[in-house]
């Protein structure tokens, strides 16, 4: 940084970490991973190391106290933000014209209210739920009438990436893809504390609860809100034993093979899953992120690549019913899993995919855009701390109106992982350059001691190999359709820059980093498929009055607080809408629009707030104004049970939480 007035240069600031995701998400969703040592041994720089040589490292680790852009001075202290109920920010400023929504924004909601928020002139209603019947024969939800049949025909449980897809040329008929990322037990059986251990069937039904849910939608106009048809001849689960195919240069390879398939090409199921991506010739991708978790192994690691994946542990018991899941018995059945699943929505009877092409990781999910060659590039984020970005880019090219052969771009191609540089921060900025840095290209392996198997099934290991710059969990990584940049959101990583880890560094420069950060990525000759790139922190998120944080140019007593961001999506004229997930600022996990380009870039507005204990996923802003958002594990707060909820969204009369999709419009 400067030393001027404007850009003090300070040594790091304490940031202590006061996360407030629920022990119990921690426990269901990803096997209390936080609590367990780094998966990325790289050795680094400690950040003993780092605060040594400080001094010669031209203020790169300066500290986030007055950040912004050289010669604009630091926005003053923000006035504390009052809280309500979807009632206008009293802070709020006027926005300037460019933007798709016209809203008010809502101040934070308190994270012990159990309340569904929106602005001032809107509405919202439930699209569908955790047990809705849409498959012909599937009964009415009745929580205490549950089997492994039922949940085979009713909308799966915790719904995450969301989309919402034109079908049929008529635009009151669409379809909605959800993701069905994990099951919370506690949550859906009565009695489930009582009891000496699950039921078979219990292990069963949550089996049937995960995966994916297509359900097609109707309205009755333009003006009316969607609900869903049960019954319909597209209305399809996806389960933890449906049939799929493994693709790419590691199907069939010893890696995969089990008893069960010999020949490593099928594969039952998919769990786990989290976020997204749809494609431009109209299929949906599905990341597979905590898999881990499923299965029984030993606690001890076997080898080097069982411990960088985490793997270790009783599992979720889904042994007991089926054998896979212990790896004793089929110690290779977890390189299955950890991929990127393609689903055809339109073909009720068609087979998913798993790439293989695309690497094996902790997936977040997968968005993908187009080459200026037309080949298929897919951004691609690996959800732990310490972990890396990921792009791979197809070898064929993408052919307009050519569906049968673009289903094909995501089985071979070159697959990349991200080295961010800083440049110093004397210009007032975190930003810098960067490259995309080979794994597998032209059908090779680019790691040295890695066959092409092995980079692809064990890609975290030749990610460290080759020196791939460890983010704050990254998670969603999208390219905006209106600017050409590609946004990352890191959600969080209380770990960073303590003593013997990771130390910081420019693009995650906070130490004990709660709240997260988005990096904005601008690729040479604005072309998907470039190898460099330049960097720069677009949001450092959290309280506007702490000055660690940075919303761009904006005077922050305007700004949104925002914590943990997560999911990220654009509207129709390029702003960026970020969904949070595990707020450490005392409200509800929310929507954000975030501007990214003119005089209000880093301008943050809150759209809306999701009830207690659960986090928002999935956002879809639609281009008629309908904002779509999946109200994942409401109530899942410690002590919630069927019979002591802590929260009865979405309202339903029943008393029982259940996740659910919600759509909100004007009114």
């Amino acid at each position: 940084m400067t030393t001027d007035a404007c850009h003090p240069t300070l040594e790091l600031l304490p940031y202590a970490p006061a996360g407030r995701r629920s022990p119990m998400t921690c426990h269901y969703r990803c096997a209390t991973s936080c609590a367990k040592p780094v998966a990325n041994p790289t050795a680094t720089p400690t950040f003993r190391d780092v605060v040594r040589s400080a001094v010669s490292r031209r203020g790169v680790l300066a500290g986030l106290v007055g950040l912004g852009v050289a010669g604009v001075a630091t926005a003053q202290a923000p006035q504390a933000v009052a809280a309500g109920r979807g009632g206008r920010n009293p802070l709020a400023a006027a926005f300037d014209p460019g933007h798709q929504i016209d809203f008010s924004p809502i101040a934070p909601v308190p994270g012990d209210a159990d309340s569904f928020d929106v602005p001032a002139g809107f509405a919202w209603s439930t699209v569908i739920s955790w047990g809705d019947p849409i498959v012909a024969g599937a009964p009415e939800f009745d929580v205490d009438a549950q089997t492994p049949e039922a949940q085979a025909g009713q909308f799966g449980y915790n719904n995450d990436y969301t989309d919402v897809l034109p079908l049929a040329g008529d635009p009151n008929r669409a379809l909605l893809v959800c993701n069905n990322e994990y099951t919370n037990e506690e949550l859906m059986f009565r009695g489930w504390a009582e009891q000496d251990g699950p039921t078979d069937d219990q292990l069963r039904i949550a089996m049937a609860a995960q995966g994916m849910s297509v359900v097609e939608l109707r309205r009755a106009g333009a003006d009316a809100p969607w609900a869903y048809v049960r019954g319909s001849e597209y209305n399809r689960r996806i389960t933890a034993t449906t049939p799929m195919e493994l693709t790419g240069r590691a199907a069939g390879s010893r890696l995969v093979r089990t008893g069960g398939d010999p020949k490593g090409r099928t594969v039952l199921g998919t769990f786990g899953n989290c976020a997204g991506g749809t494609t431009p010739w109209g299929t949906v991708l599905s990341g597979e992120e905590n898999f881990n978790g499923y299965f029984r192994a030993p606690e001890e690691p076997v080898d080097d690549a069982a411990a960088r994946y985490g793997m270790g542990g009783e599992g979720r018991g889904w042994d007991v019913v089926d054998g896979r899941f212990d790896v004793a018995q089929e110690p290779q059945e977890p390189n299955r899993f950890g991929y990127v699943v393609e689903l055809d929505p339109y073909d009720p009877s068609s087979t998913p995919r798993k790439h293989t092409a695309l690497g094996r990781l902790k997936h977040e999910g997968a968005t993908i855009s187009l080459a200026a060659d037309g080949r298929a590039v897919a951004y691609m984020g690996d959800d732990e701390r310490f972990d890396y970005v990921y792009k791979f880019v197809s070898r064929r090219s993408y052919r307009e109106g050519d569906r049968k052969h673009n289903m094909r771009l995501l089985e071979d191609g070159d697959l990349y992982v991200a080295v961010f540089t800083g440049d110093g921060t004397e210009d007032g900025r975190y930003d810098g350059t960067g490259r995309w840095v080979p794994l597998l290209t032209g059908g090779a392996s680019r790691v040295p001691g890695f066959s092409v198997e092995q980079v692809l099934v064990q890609t975290r290991l030749a990610a460290d190999a080759v020196g791939a710059t460890p983010m704050d969990r990254p998670e969603d990584v999208q390219r905006n359709p209106v600017n050409g940049r590609v946004y990352v959101a890191c959600t969080n990583n209380t770990r960073r820059g303590t003593p013997d880890e990771v130390a910081v560094d420019e693009a995650n420069p906070r130490p004990e980093n709660k709240d997260g950060h988005v990096v904005e990525i601008t690729e040479d000759r604005d072309d998907a498929a470039a190898t460099r790139f330049r960097w720069n922190l677009v949001l450092v998120c959290g309280d506007p009055a702490e000055e660690t944080t940075y919303f761009g140019d904006v005077d922050r007593s305007l700004v949104s607080p925002i914590s943990c961001p997560d999911n990220v999506a654009f509207d129709a004229v390029g702003n960026l809408w970020i969904s949070t997930d595990g707020n450490t600022l005392g409200a509800n996990d929310g929507l954000y629009e975030v501007a990214v380009d003119g005089p209000q870039r880093g301008l943050v507005r809150q759209f809306l707030s999701v009830p207690a204990g659960a986090e928002t996923c999935g956002p879809v802003i639609a281009a008629d104004g309908t904002v779509f958002v999946a109200v994942q594990h409401p109530g899942e707060l410690e002590g919630a049970s069927v019979d002591t909820p802590k929260s009865t969204f979405p309202y339903d009369g029943t008393g029982q939480p259940r996740p659910s999709v919600v759509q909100v419009h004007r009114v």
